[in-house]
């Protein structure tokens, strides 16, 4: 069912809206507020409408719960916690408590979520490595909740705030940190090719060999998933090789983590026999032997600007003017990385 004028050019109340769909202003208000007692189409047909008219509930309307929602693809790392106590930072300064939510490796939260959240109605929500569809979207946009994605898997969309960090200089650094060390048969195990994070990454380990004049060997490019078992298979796949790699980009610590296992087991020595660089600066990136070089992304830091930026979105004065922010990368040299061996 679709409004009689196009719907950029008016406003509806619910009222009109629960008269177009054919129900009671009471049932579109539980539409709104995410109620499970209104029936599957009759919440379709609710929803097309408030979509179609652009409905937006006004701020004074939505009376919000003391709530930050904080929504991961993944959570089961310590990757995970970095971010979790920068949201938790900036919550409990500002007198609210943190939901969080993982959608079980899907890159989009389900619609059962969705309706979770507009019933909750919190002051808004942090999406990790994660997006909306249009109608997620739509949902939170009518009930006037805030949403902000941090490190997003890809290209969010240009009206969606999103905070991020500078893959692709972390993975030159990286990289050329490696070259200027002498190496020139240098491995990469990347993250999963669908998220942006992990190709701009490749990208710049690719662009700092090309700069150096290194040729660029695919075949000790490997895929993994940024977990440390991934670290450890292809670990054990690019060392096994006659040609082997002096030195090895591992695109996040948990990877490198995994790619140290692969080396112990081979009696590689790292960094006499095996350089090692990861990605992340997790806590402990310090503390395993030798401590490892890696490129430092604020995750924390991040975690807080994403969190700040969804309680501005929220309030009634004018709307920040940066809402799409990458924050810088920094390489931190340790002992996991040497000139390579001599011939």
């Amino acid at each position: 069912m679709k409004p009689g004028k196009p719907a950029e050019t008016q406003t509806a109340t619910l009222a009109e809206i629960a008269r177009e769909a054919g129900v009671s202003a009471p049932t579109v208000s539980k539409v709104l507020n995410g109620r499970a007692d209104v029936a599957p189409t009759t919440r379709t047909r609710v929803e097309e409408l408030l979509r179609a008219y652009g409905y937006r509930r006004r701020r004074a309307e939505a009376s919000r719960s003391p709530l930050i929602d904080l929504v991961f693809h993944e959570l089961e790392s310590a990757w995970a916690m970095e971010v979790i106590r920068g949201v938790e930072n900036v919550a409990r300064d500002a007198g609210l408590s943190v939901v969080l939510s993982e959608s079980a490796g899907r890159l989009t939260p389900g619609r059962t979520w969705a309706d979770q959240v507009a019933a909750r109605r919190p002051h808004g929500v942090v999406l990790v490595l994660s997006g909306l569809d249009e109608s997620q979207r739509a949902l939170l946009t009518s009930r006037s909740i805030p949403f902000v994605v941090m490190d997003p898997a890809g290209d969010p969309g240009a009206d969606v705030p999103s905070i991020g960090a500078t893959n692709w200089q972390g993975g030159l650094a990286a990289t050329r940190h490696l070259v200027e060390l002498g190496h020139t048969r240098i491995g990469a195990i990347s993250g999963p090719s669908r998220m942006m994070c992990s190709r701009a990454r490749v990208d710049g380990y690719r662009a700092a060999l090309e700069t150096a004049g290194v040729p660029v060997d695919p075949s000790l490019i490997v895929t993994g998933d940024f977990h440390h078992e991934a670290g450890y298979r292809l670990g054990l796949e690019l060392l096994r090789r006659p040609d082997r790699p002096t030195a090895v980009f591992a695109g996040n610590d948990l990877q490198a983590l995994g790619l140290y296992e692969a080396a112990r087991e081979l009696g590689l020595r790292i960094p006499e026999d095996l350089s090692v660089v990861g990605f992340d600066d997790l806590p402990v990136a310090r503390w395993v032997g030798p401590p490892l070089t890696t490129v430092r992304q604020p995750l924390t830091e991040m975690a807080e600007a994403a969190a700040r930026l969804v309680l501005d979105l929220g309030r009634e004065e004018e709307p920040p003017v940066a809402t799409r922010v990458e924050l810088a990368t920094t390489l931190i040299p340790r002992t996991s990385t040497a000139p390579p061996p001599a011939a």
